[in-house]
């Protein structure tokens, strides 16, 4: 992976998202930055993370919207239509701990089969911590105020309230393991 993904990623989001979302483009440009600030930790991993960043949300896309799951929209929009790397659409696919809310939404089986989760545990987590600590309008914030956001905007007892609340363990264990990373990360 190198800056040719990073540049392809921007191109793909930017025609998806720009005109047509622009609060959901904010929050995904938030993303990628935090996603380059990231990236020294991950070495060669650092270009997948950035395209990960920048296409996470792109099934928000109505032209894409299929199921209404975004993750799985997007994933199989980028495989089906870019012939996209295959760790780049498991990672749009399983983003934040999606396999969680495919399951509420009854899709699990169908996520799992068509893009199984990464085996990076590192660049795994910096995704999530990258989109957990940025708000819907791209600004920094904190894991907690993030979760408590999502719940506010969609309900307690909506299939995304009731997944965040249930992956919000692993989502604060995941931005926990990157700032640990950071840390110890020589700048």
């Amino acid at each position: 992976m190198d800056d040719l993904i990073e540049e392809w990623a921007t191109q793909v989001a930017t025609a998806e998202l720009n005109c047509t979302l622009p609060r959901r483009w904010a929050h995904t440009q938030g993303v990628t930055k935090r996603a380059v600030q990231v990236g020294p930790i991950l070495g060669q991993d650092a270009s997948l993370l950035v395209a990960a960043a920048t296409l996470h949300d792109i099934g928000y896309s109505p032209r894409l919207a299929v199921t209404g799951f975004h993750p799985l929209d997007g994933a199989r929009f980028l495989r089906n239509e870019h012939s996209a790397d295959e760790q780049l659409t498991r990672l749009v696919a399983n983003h934040s701990f999606a396999l969680l809310e495919a399951e509420e939404r009854g899709l699990r089986d169908e996520l799992a089969s068509e893009f199984p989760l990464l085996e990076e545990p590192l660049l795994v987590d910096a995704l999530v911590y990258c989109d957990m600590t940025t708000t819907p309008d791209g600004d920094r914030t904190t894991a907690q105020d993030r979760i408590a956001e999502i719940v506010s905007r969609y309900g307690d007892d909506s299939v995304v309230g009731r997944f965040i609340r249930r992956a919000a363990p692993e989502i604060f264990a995941a931005v926990g393991r990157i700032e640990t990373a950071l840390a110890a990360h020589p700048r």
